[in-house]
């Protein structure tokens, strides 16, 4: 009976904290939705009365079923999500278990060809609005974009022109470099967009890319490599410390 009455206990336990995580996730979601269609309708403003009208009178594409606010929704959630495959994600999660939040879901392949359209709403919320504060303590890093496979850079045209030959360390690549920096709490503080021939140290000479930063910066070892390092101007009073073999420490007094 004993023994009985605490599986009882454990699963109405149970219940009760998918409850709880229910509903933090289900507020969560409809406050994210809040400030993106928010922003979403100030950016279309600003777009309206700053861009040159079209001259055509015939509209040759008809208005998605689902707003741009739900559409970055979804691609937040995608990357909070632990999902590796989009596909995946919005077929099962979102078509099916959060069919309440998305009344109008539109299909795979139609929502693929939306997502060019919220490209730059996206990057100017999370530049503005979904990013975290410095605590003192930051790390700094860069991962490659790849956006083809190398037998296939000659014969590449989306991003001619545009994409470069870069090395990081898994190897050659072709593509851009994504240089981020965030505190302890795993919160993003900044980030930047190079191709992918740009040192690593370069992004920390853009003032506006570091200049919100105090205490620590924690890099790793190709930050420090020659004599470089002492060509990076981070901030005004900034001293380099080493700590062992692997990493260094920006310093700021």
């Amino acid at each position: 009976v004993i023994s009985e009455n605490c599986c009882n206990f454990i699963v109405l336990n149970y219940k009760v904290l998918q409850t709880i995580i229910a509903m933090i996730t289900e507020s969560k979601v409809i406050e994210l939705f809040c400030m993106a269609d928010d922003f979403c309708k100030f950016f279309d403003a600003m777009m309206a009365k700053y861009t040159f009208k079209p001259t055509a009178k015939r509209k040759y594409h008809r208005d998605s079923t689902m707003s741009k606010a739900e559409i970055m929704l979804i691609m937040i959630l995608f990357h909070d999500s632990g999902y590796r495959c989009l596909k995946h994600f919005y077929q099962e999660k979102v078509c099916k278990h959060m069919r309440h939040f998305f009344p109008k879901v539109v299909s795979y392949n139609r929502f693929v060809e939306l997502e060019k359209d919220v490209a730059i709403p996206l990057a100017i919320l999370i530049k503005k609005v979904l990013l975290g504060k410095c605590t003192g303590i930051s790390f700094v890093d860069s991962t490659p974009l790849r956006v083809c496979k190398n037998q296939r850079i000659h014969i590449h045209k989306t991003f001619k022109g545009i994409a470069q030959r870069g090395k990081c360390s898994m190897g050659w690549f072709f593509g851009f470099k994504l240089h981020l920096i965030c505190n302890e709490r795993g919160e993003l503080l900044n980030f930047m967009i190079t191709p992918g021939d740009v040192d690593d140290r370069k992004p920390l000479e853009y003032k506006a890319f570091v200049e919100f930063i105090y205490g620590k910066l924690v890099g790793d070892n190709r930050l420090r490599v020659k004599k470089e390092l002492k060509q990076i101007r981070l901030l005004p009073s900034t001293q380099f410390l080493r700590t062992g073999n692997k990493s260094l420490v920006f310093e700021r007094f």
